[in-house]
């Protein structure tokens, strides 16, 4: 079953001369798929990350999520951006349920699984702290903890680990492949990382430069559960020259 669709979906921004940002994309994501897009700065995977979070409307073509038309963002699609946005007044644990609460749920519709997704991050001890007080890592776990409580079957990460070190971003992709082990939610991954991109995903769309076109789709044949030595494999290098030269050419 298609938990994305998108069909000959075009962007231009108005401007002098017209911005064509996407071209004739077609992408199908199916329920619980870990999906990449992989390609240059610029060549529009943000942008079509929030189009398909109903950030931003399409010019051309047609997008839908679990068979229903996108026209505004919806607690249906979780998005986790480069930079956690917390609101840093608040706790770990007050931003963690704020959107179910602010939703006007009682709190015995949502605390059970606020905690519970607190614990899969890794963050159980830390439900007092203010963001101030974490880490950058730990700051995209509570991100990530809100999306998940709020329910989010869809997941949208725009680089989320862009701004992290490489020790901790290794980390980040560990618990995010143990989180999505766990939970199956569906995952659309913007990066313009080769390595990440194999790593955690099942299929990688390569985009093109502006305007951006999928370029290739390609099936990550590496077994899961995956470990960072699965890195160094033999089948891994292979994908990652196949990526290499789809880029390139």
């Amino acid at each position: 079953m298609s938990a994305i669709k998108i069909e000959k979906l075009d962007k231009t921004y108005p401007a002098q001369p017209p911005v064509h940002a996407l071209d004739k994309i077609d992408l199908d994501v199916h329920a619980g798929e870990f999906v990449a897009l992989l390609g240059p700065s610029g060549c529009g995977k943000s942008t079509l990350l929030n189009l398909v979070a109903g950030f931003e409307q399409a010019s051309g073509g047609s997008l839908t999520v679990h068979g229903q038309a996108v026209d505004k963002p919806g607690p249906d699609r979780g998005v986790v951006f480069q930079e956690a946005a917390l609101f840093p007044w608040l706790t770990v644990w007050e931003n963690v349920i704020f959107g179910p609460k602010t939703q006007g749920l009682k709190a015995s519709d949502y605390e059970e699984r606020a905690n519970e997704m607190l614990r899969i991050v890794g963050l159980s001890d830390f439900k007092n702290h203010l963001p101030v007080q974490l880490s950058g890592g730990m700051r995209q776990r509570v991100g990530i903890a809100r999306i998940l409580t709020l329910g989010s079957r869809v997941l949208l990460m725009d680089e989320p680990f862009g701004a992290l070190d490489a020790q901790t971003r290794l980390t980040m992709q560990e618990l995010l492949l143990s989180v999505w082990q766990q939970l199956k939610p569906t995952i659309v991954f913007v990066t313009h990382d080769i390595d990440e991109a194999l790593f955690l995903a099942d299929t990688i769309y390569v985009m093109s430069a502006r305007p951006g076109r999928i370029q290739a789709r390609m099936t990550v044949p590496l077994a899961r559960p995956r470990t960072i030595e699965d890195t160094t494999s033999e089948g891994f290098n292979a994908m990652k020259r196949e990526i290499l030269q789809q880029i390139r050419h």
